[in-house]
């Protein structure tokens, strides 16, 4: 079984770039088999991984709501959105990456959300690790992922607004009835830890902070993928050493 790593944070904390470098630094250990998930329609997770995507899951999800007389005789439904979900998997360079997206025409997605929900189980079943970048309203774990993560890392900036924010999302994993095994906080774009009295605003366990990376800047300025980050750098060395506490297993 799959261990589900769940990134969330609010907009502009930083949080797909911490998804990333999670997705570099599990590869570079060669610790298994890793699934990337981009479940926020507005970040660009592919893009940062170096990926192009084929197609993303809402555009699926349209076209089978639009046309479902194309779906091809003596295939069942169920079993054609396993196929597409399956066919829409893009190959990095040692992990895979899927794009969720957001469907956009009108029609209904019950059916299909309860079928893509299964299909998702069985998907993250064949990776060691899954990590899903999801957006702050957590739309993706609660409807068409999964309800279920071995850890939640949330990423928050220092200020008060932004880890009160942190606790909003965290207390709606509870309200979705999403469960979650281990509750993580990362400071990100801070040169100093949390005090005890700042981090103890969010009920998760604070992991410490990542500081302003140049280097990290720099590269995405110029569209460029972090698996292409140099190895040295401050921010992979410090989730190095806190890495393995999102991963381990007990």
């Amino acid at each position: 079984m799959g261990h589900v790593i769940a990134m969330a944070g609010k907009g502009g904390t930083g949080k797909t770039t911490v998804c990333a470098l999670l997705v570099r630094l599990l590869r570079d250990k060669g610790l298994g088999s890793i699934l990337a998930v981009d479940a926020d329609p507005n970040s660009n997770l592919a893009d940062v991984l170096g990926v192009k995507v084929k197609t993303s899951i809402g555009q699926i999800l349209d076209r089978i709501s639009a046309h479902p007389d194309k779906i091809p005789a003596g295939m069942s439904k169920d079993r054609f959105i396993e196929y597409e979900v399956q066919t829409s998997v893009s190959e990095g360079e040692g992990f895979d990456c899927l794009t969720m997206g957001r469907p956009e025409g009108p029609g209904c997605y019950c059916y299909v959300n309860n079928v893509l929900r299964n299909v998702m189980a069985k998907l993250i079943k064949d990776y060691d690790f899954v990590l899903i970048d999801n957006e702050a309203g957590l739309e993706h774990l609660s409807r068409r992922t999964t309800r279920s993560a071995d850890a939640l890392v949330v990423i928050s900036d220092q200020s008060k607004v932004g880890l009160r924010a942190a606790q909003r999302i965290i207390d709606l994993t509870e309200e979705l009835k999403i469960q979650t095994k281990k509750s993580f906080l990362i400071i990100n774009r801070s040169d100093k830890s949390a005090s005890d009295d700042e981090s103890g605003e969010v009920k998760a366990e604070y992991l410490g902070n990542l500081s302003f990376d140049g280097a990290i800047e720099k590269l995405s300025a110029n569209g460029g993928s972090l698996m292409n980050l140099a190895g040295d750098t401050a921010s992979l060395r410090k989730l190095t050493t806190i890495g393995e506490r999102i991963w381990q297993r007990n």
